[in-house]
């Protein structure tokens, strides 16, 4: 019995022992496998820095790119050798003008194209001149909202052009569709020296547009001090209302304008110390 065991170990011994035959055959394939990772490690990588089409590199593991070797590359850009080198260049996509078939429509305005009352309003006075001596009657020409160019002026503050216009004939009294003046305009845009010259070419210092509204009321609603102040002094009446039911101090009151409050009460107090 113990002949026979000991038979079987032996057996299973040299069972479990590879043959010499068969080490080297596991060499031999071991060999292989590492001639195959060498030859893989030493495949040639061509790094771009620039100018390159660089593939997104995802911070997921499955997106990691990877090379021959299954090796992951981390913050490299490879590219194989026989890449085509015209692809190494980002080439713009983006149209001109020409290319998208874009054309010009409409020319930008110039000077030269400019109504009288465009060029009141922009202050040209030499261009408003240069039109003036060809036809003196566009001094007071209506526009679509029969607005005068002494008007336009007057909205936009342009002095220069308030005085050029007067001096060439320019009536400081006329009246817009809704009864807009120049004094109302330049009232509502805080323009107070042109409100002085108003004044001194005798406009109608009370006058209403059919919102009810008087250059008083107009400058009252802007905050606008100095106009206040300057069409008190020249006698515009407190009393007025707009449509609404305001006088210029409700309106005052009511807007909170405390520094325009202020100027009506003043102006009160004079004319009581007056009357006393």
């Amino acid at each position: 019995m113990e002949t026979a065991e000991g038979d079987v170990e032996s057996q299973c011994s040299s069972s479990l022992q590879p043959t010499s035959s068969d080490a080297t055959a596991q060499m031999t394939l071991a060999d292989q496998q590492a001639a195959s990772s060498d030859s893989s490690d030493q495949e040639t990588l061509v790094l771009n820095l620039y100018p390159i089409d660089p593939p997104v590199i995802s911070h997921e593991l499955n997106d990691v790119p990877v090379a021959s070797n299954g090796a992951p590359l981390m913050g490299l850009t490879v590219t194989a050798e026989n890449k085509n080198e015209d692809s190494l260049f980002k080439h713009s996509t983006t149209l001109t003008n020409r290319q998208r078939g874009n054309e010009v429509t409409a020319l930008p305005a110039t000077l030269d194209t400019l109504s009288v009352h465009q060029l009141a309003a922009q202050g040209e006075v030499t261009q408003l001149a240069a039109h003036l001596s060809r036809d003196r009657s566009l001094v007071n020409s209506r526009d679509e909202r029969e607005f005068t160019p002494l008007m336009w002026a007057a909205a936009f503050g342009e002095i220069a052009v308030v005085e050029f216009l007067l001096e060439k004939g320019a009536d400081p009294k006329a009246l817009a569709r809704e009864r807009e003046s120049a004094l109302t305009l330049a009232s509502s845009g805080g323009y107070a020296d042109i409100i002085s010259i108003l004044l001194q070419h005798g406009v109608d210092i009370n006058t209403y547009d059919w919102n009810g509204g008087t250059p008083l009321l107009y400058a009252v609603r802007g905050n606008h001090v100095k106009c206040v102040d300057t069409l008190l002094a020249g006698g515009a009446d407190l009393t007025v209302e707009a449509d609404s039911g305001y006088s210029p101090m409700d309106l005052a009151v009511a807007l909170g304008h405390k520094k325009v409050q202020k100027v009506i009460e003043n102006h009160i107090l004079k004319l009581l110390k007056q009357k006393a």
